[in-house]
């Protein structure tokens, strides 16, 4: 039930300086050493959220964040970076940033930007996103509740709540859903996933989560 954050950092010991962080705040870190891994990582899983240098090998945080715009991912990110101008910072926002800190950074300061940034990637000021009258998602918890009482999910299942409302209204294939759901050495099972699908449709409704037959499914979120 963790959110799963891509960190692009080239400096190693930064780099595992921020990821120890996070992961005891509970998040969960892939990490990354230049722009061709993270690039890979990134069309092979599905994250809430990417911290990205800017000053990395192979191609700038920057220009790697515009080619992912521009292949149509909206997942949030934040630039961490040495640089200061107001040259640089606008080509960080230009470029489809959601936020900007400066190195050096104070970590907790990190944490309350991911959490912001989340917040409002899931078009919510609130804590819950509302989903209709009865039901509420927390996206920092991974928590669902009915009425203000939290209904009890498997982790796989929960994932599989935040990731569809994290893509409402798009497609979603089977292959993405089993690279986020399933860790490294599980062999992926298509009855499982359709056995979760089934859960979160007798709790939110059926016409909520369409089934593209042979693909995936997607989240209807009108």
């Amino acid at each position: 039930m963790k959110l799963k954050i891509l960190l692009l950092e080239d400096d190693v010991e930064l780099n595992d300086t921020i990821t120890s962080f996070l992961v005891h705040e509970g998040f969960e870190v892939i990490q990354s050493y230049d722009a061709k891994d993270a690039k890979d990582k990134i069309y092979e899983s599905s994250f809430e959220l990417w911290l990205l240098d800017v000053k990395v090998p192979f191609q700038s945080g920057t220009d790697l964040l515009s080619e992912l715009r521009h292949d149509g991912y909206d997942t949030p990110a934040i630039f961490i970076t040495s640089l200061s101008s107001v040259e640089d910072v606008s080509r960080g926002f230009q470029s489809g940033g959601d936020d900007y800190i400066r190195k050096p950074f104070v970590l907790k300061e990190l944490k309350l930007r991911i959490e912001a940034v989340i917040k409002r990637h899931y078009h919510t000021t609130e804590k819950y996103i509302h989903i209709d009258d009865k039901y509420t998602f927390d996206p920092l918890e991974k928590q669902l509740y009915k009425n203000n009482e939290r209904i009890k999910l498997k982790p796989k299942e929960i994932n599989l709540l935040a990731l569809l409302l994290q893509h409402k209204d798009h497609i979603l294939t089977k292959e993405i859903i089993f690279d986020s759901l399933w860790s490294y050495g599980e062999e992926p099972n298509e009855g499982s996933l359709r056995t979760f699908i089934k859960i979160l449709r007798h709790h939110l409704g059926k016409i909520r989560i369409e089934t593209i037959k042979e693909v995936g499914y997607r989240y209807i979120s009108r």
